[in-house]
């Protein structure tokens, strides 16, 4: 990995565990960031990690000392793919790239009309189209909307139904987008791309994606720039 790559790996790590940190303060929940890591000492929102490590090379027995591993299901999002926890009691999830796109990148036609969810019952709308019925639309919490760094981004149909979106998180160097969504046969990263150039129009966008959509974010311009590994405790 390139001296460049690997700043950007860095980068990425860091505006993930931050997109964390707040998606842990809207339930209640503390968490804290060290030199190696951002953790949380008590189990997380579902989907999200206990764990993000944000340099190469963290202390296993440090980072498992912070974090719950009583509880079933902790996982540790393993940012540079370097860490082996299987001694731990910890199985791979899946494994990822890190993905970059340089800032002021165009982006191509959309499909709907996207806007940013400034309001509890806009933020309740987009959570059930991105929830499609899996029971999970109670895990984005209208405190995500009190965060100055966070824009939920909302593709809209003909009739203003919520289709598509993502979330947008703001860091000093880069923005994150994750959770992106759209109706089967349509893309939402042309509209993510174009909303979050509007409303961030210096800062490279960073994320991460596997297998079919690591192709779709490479069609759209992003490049793979360092591998991960999600890491579940059996």
């Amino acid at each position: 990995m390139t001296t460049s790559k690997h700043s950007l790996v860095r980068a990425a790590a860091r505006n993930n565990a931050e997109w964390c940190q707040a998606m842990c303060r809207s339930h209640g929940l503390a968490s804290e960031f060290a030199t190696n890591a951002w953790t949380a000492p008590t189990r997380t929102p579902v989907y999200y990690p206990d764990a993000v490590t944000l340099a190469p090379g963290a202390d296993r027995a440090a980072l498992l000392a912070r974090i719950d591993t009583a509880s079933p299901g902790s996982s540790i999002k393993d940012s540079f793919a370097d860490l082996d926890l299987t001694p731990a009691g910890f199985q791979v999830l899946f494994e990822a790239q890190w993905i970059h796109r340089p800032a002021g990148a165009p982006a191509t036609a959309t499909d709907f009309a996207w806007e940013v969810a400034a309001e509890p019952d806009a933020l309740r709308a987009w959570s059930i189209a991105w929830d499609g019925g899996e029971g999970h639309a109670d895990l984005f919490r209208p405190e995500l909307l009190e965060d100055p760094d966070i824009f939920v981004l909302a593709g809209l149909s003909p009739d203003d139904r919520v289709v598509a979106g993502a979330i947008a998180n703001r860091s000093d160097a880069v923005v994150g987008v994750s959770n992106v969504f759209a109706p089967t046969g349509a893309e939402a990263w042309p509209g993510v791309l174009d909303t979050v150039h509007r409303l961030f129009p210096r800062l490279p966008v960073v994320g991460y994606e596997d297998g079919d959509d690591l192709a779709v974010a490479v069609r759209h311009g992003f490049e793979p720039i360092g591998p991960l590994r999600v890491w579940l405790h059996g």
